[in-house]
């Protein structure tokens, strides 16, 4: 389970470098350092916590269980921003996605 949880927490801090880019390329620059930071970390917490679910399940099992994690984790940023941003919350779901496919894929 250590080394399930060490890659999620990796595949979400490089996940959420794209997201801080995403981001920055949508606002046009302009987005504080904070608000990166906080994106950023969101998409490390949702790698910790889809890499603390274990269990050999079938893989679209594992796809919804991603997305629901990825929505309930983007849910807290979401929120944060007053419900505004609606593309990095539906980034989420597909980010919880792509964590537990390469977790499925890579951790055995």
């Amino acid at each position: 389970m250590n080394k399930r949880v060490i890659t999620g927490l990796i595949i979400g801090a490089i996940l959420g470098i794209f997201c801080v880019i995403g981001a920055q390329v949508r606002s046009g620059f302009t987005q504080s350092i904070s608000y990166l930071f906080s994106f950023w970390y969101n998409r490390v917490l949702m790698g910790l916590v889809i890499g603390l679910f274990g269990g050999q399940y079938k893989l679209h099992l594992l796809l919804i269980r991603g997305a629901l994690l990825g929505a309930l984790v983007s849910l807290a940023f979401y929120s944060a921003t007053g419900f505004n941003d609606v593309i990095g919350f539906l980034a989420g779901i597909v980010y919880g996605v792509i964590i537990e496919f390469v977790l499925y894929k890579f951790v055995k």
